[in-house]
Formats: C-alpha cells, structure tokens, sequence
C-alpha cells in the first residue's frame, strides 16, 4: 500500500491575531502548505495595494487542492479572508474551516470562538433547471474541535486535518 503524498493546500487566518495559533496548525506537517509570510514581507506585499495582494495570493493559491480557514475570533468577514475564500471555491478547490479559538497563543492564552466566516459568503450553485444561491456554510463545513484543553484541541486537529481536507476536495468535486 502506497501512502498518499501529501495534500498542497493553502492557509487562510487573520494575520494579527492567529499568526501563533496558525503556525501550530502548519507545523503539524499534516498536509503542506503555502510557506509562511514574516511581517516585513506583509508589510511589503500591502504597500503595493490591493492589487498587489490579489496578485500574491493568486501566486500562493497556485497548484493547491484545498483552502483551510483557520477560524479564530476575528476572522468571519475579514475582506482578505473572504477573497481567499472565493478564489479557491472559484477555482474548484476545496474549502474547509477549522476552529483555532482554543489552541494558545504566545502569550498562553485562547480567545473567544468566531462567527463563521461561510456564512457571509454566497455562491452559485447550479441546479436541475436554475442556478441557485447558497450560504458557503451549506455547503462546506467547519470543524470545531470539542475540547477546551489546547494540547488536546491540537492532537484532534492534527488527527483529522488530512481527512477534512480530503473531504472538503471531495465535496467540492461533486
């Protein structure tokens, strides 16, 4: 039995607030990701303005199955967060969310669980005789893990991240 190699995908969190929980969640080695940006690079990336980030995430979307949302308590409705989330729906990849309100900061602290951010997001779905418009949340899901514990809530993710991403292609192959 040949192991699958791993998925490519690309990370989408708010910058500010979840960078510590984010970085727990791309080290896990689970699946590859789009390589971490350091502030000064951001910084450099948005002062070429809106188009200059479009243009980067485009780049960074590049060649990936799936877009994972890590879910903190700011992330819902975040302009950057939800282009990330259409271009990869767009593009036929697959999105999947995962709550990260749990896992520590550097500080050792968790914070507040977020809104969804699927639910600020419509999209066409084609159905028998119209094309019909849905939530994004209907369709794709959000995994929130069901501890308070932040080692436990990191080996529940890393136990199933490869599944849910797996599953988020799945559906959105359908």
């Amino acid at each position: 039995l040949l192991a699958m190699p791993k998925r490519q995908v690309f990370y989408s969190f708010h910058y500010k607030a979840d960078a510590w929980r984010a970085a727990q969640v791309r080290n896990m080695g689970v699946v590859d990701g789009n390589a971490p940006v350091s502030d000064n690079d951001w910084e450099q990336i948005t002062r070429g303005g809106d188009k200059a980030i479009k243009r980067w995430i485009d780049e960074q979307m590049k060649g990936r199955s799936c877009v994972v949302v890590l879910i903190g308590s700011q992330t819902a409705g975040r302009k950057w967060i939800n282009y990330e989330i259409e271009k990869g729906w767009r593009d036929g990849k697959g999105v999947v969310g995962v709550y990260i309100h749990n896992l520590k900061d550097q500080d050792d602290k968790q914070t507040s669980k977020g809104k969804n951010p699927f639910d600020y997001i419509r999209v066409e779905v084609p159905g028998r005789w119209f094309t019909v418009t849905k939530r994004l949340s209907e369709i794709v899901k959000a995994y929130d893990p069901p501890y308070s514990d932040s080692k436990k809530v990191y080996d529940y993710i890393k136990q199933n991240l490869a599944d849910w991403v797996e599953e988020a292609v799945a559906i959105r192959n359908q």
